[in-house]
């Protein structure tokens, strides 16, 4: 991810001192943005709502009512609380934070750290996953010298699951980086038990954005009900920075993508848009609101009309199911049942299947120990609704005719082996690939896309059952 290209329309305020520069080291983010000066916890939340600053992370929650809600429980409970960025973006679709924390860290540090003065924090906690974001951000801190309150970094497993708020702080105590479940706000009861400000890095960089600023020039930017820019990533590759209200297919067509069969935003927790919803959205959490989808974590990620939206669809459930943390039964039994259901759809499995599918949606949702099931539900929902007509063509035909090209973005994993093709023997059946769609693509005429295709360890068991499909004998396992 290191080197995706970072792009912005309009006035750059996050990106700002990039025009020239891969990264900001801390001598040149001053030349950039100049020192920022403290103030205290009322103030601050008062900029936070003058500027409608949310979450950036996903589910949008006003930061000034964290801030109170920090303040408050700090106030009863007569202790010092913690501050947390979470960096840990685990969705593979998602790279805006990661690219804030290589190239301009010190604005992150910087939001974290007036964050904590308003407070009076003990400890500002950044919580990540990668290895080069960590080692960013520990010269970060190296060129800063010393830091009031101690800024720690604190590396989790790469883990779609890290991320979620009270697994983060559960991490960052004792190192399981599982939800707790129980719905215990952090910000009554976080990192080592005390209350916690946590909010993901682009959260943190607006805010210190809007402290420089002040409130009246940072809603010079944007939409009057939503003002600033938004970090959003498209197709999995590409970061840019936006003021809210541009069309969004405008901005696609900038970066020369079309809206195609649908358009995924907000992520893997997020929903999918349809063509014409898509056409008429602007950048903005109302817009995508009004039309059926949310703005989540910023990811955008337009299906083109040459993959299948259901096999793309089932590809991000199974990672989804992967993904469980293994402690609640909605999430670690639930998930893997709808996928399975689903597959059965896929192939043709009519009606009945269909309300298999619908039955073991409803089984997940509102039960578990997180949001996880309850997200991955309405994702697999949002997708049905809007691909209706190629559900009906997998449910009682012979499927939609076309391949599934692995257009949404899945982690790199590590291969437990590989599928070969003989190519003396194939035939160009396509059994295959309906058993194992997130290894073997088919090519425009019919046949496998690439002779060898390596095998996560978590698909063996399906690669042999691709194998054992093949009426032609032209699969093995190496």
């Amino acid at each position: 991810m290191t080197g995706a290209p970072i792009a912005w329309l309009g006035r750059p305020v996050l990106f700002a001192g990039l025009e020239h520069d891969q990264r900001l080291d801390y001598r040149s983010h001053l030349l950039v943005h100049d020192r920022l000066t403290t103030m205290p916890a009322d103030e601050l939340a008062d900029l936070a709502e003058n500027v409608n600053l949310r979450g950036r992370g996903g589910a949008g929650f006003p930061f000034a009512r964290k801030i109170r809600a920090v303040v408050k429980a700090a106030a009863r409970r007569r202790g010092r609380p913690v501050v947390v960025v979470n960096g840990t973006e685990g969705e593979p679709s998602c790279l805006k934070d990661a690219a804030l924390l290589l190239r301009t860290p010190h604005l992150v540090l910087d939001g974290a750290l007036l964050a904590a003065a308003a407070l009076d924090a003990e400890q500002v906690v950044l919580g990540v996953t990668r290895v080069d974001v960590e080692q960013s951000l520990r010269q970060a801190l190296a060129e800063r010298r010393l830091t009031r309150p101690a800024v720690s970094v604190t590396r989790l497993p790469e883990r779609f699951v890290s991320g979620e708020g009270s697994a983060l702080a559960r991490g960052i105590t004792s190192g399981i980086a599982l939800p707790r479940g129980g719905g215990v706000r952090t910000s009554d009861s976080g990192v080592g038990g005390m209350p916690t400000l946590l909010s993901n890095a682009e959260t943190y960089a607006q805010l210190a954005v809007a402290a420089r600023l002040g409130a009246l020039p940072y809603r010079e930017v944007g939409l009057p009900s939503e003002p600033g820019t938004v970090l959003l990533t498209l197709a999995g590759s590409q970061v840019v920075e936006t003021p809210t209200g541009v069309p969004l297919a405008e901005l696609l067509a900038m970066f020369g993508l079309e809206i195609g069969q649908g358009v995924l935003v907000g992520g893997y927790h997020g929903k999918w848009l349809t063509p014409a919803a898509a056409a008429a959205a602007v950048v903005s959490r109302d817009s995508f609101q009004s039309l059926g989808g949310a703005l989540g974590a910023g990811a955008i990620l337009p299906l083109p009309y040459t993959t299948c939206p259901l096999g793309e669809a089932l590809r991000v459930a199974r990672w989804m199911a992967d993904e469980t943390a293994g402690q609640c039964g909605p999430c670690y039994l639930g998930l893997p049942a709808l996928v399975t259901a689903l597959e059965e759809v896929v192939r043709g499995g009519g009606r009945a299947a269909l309300e298999v599918v619908e039955t073991r949606m409803k089984a997940v949702t509102g039960r578990g120990a997180c949001s996880h099931p309850d997200a991955a539900a309405r994702f697999l929902a949002s997708a049905l609704q809007v691909f209706d007509e190629d559900l009906h063509l997998h449910s009682y035909q012979y499927g939609c005719g076309r391949s599934v090209q692995g257009v949404l973005p899945m982690p790199v994993m590590e291969s437990a082996g590989s599928i070969v093709v003989d190519w003396t023997l194939c035939e160009a059946h396509g059994l295959c690939t309906s058993v194992l769609p997130e290894v073997i693509g088919l090519g425009a005429d019919g046949f496998p896309a690439a002779g060898v295709m390596a095998v996560p360890p978590r698909l063996l068991q399906q690669a042999a059952r691709a194998v054992d499909r093949c009426p032609a004998l032209a699969l093995r396992i190496q």
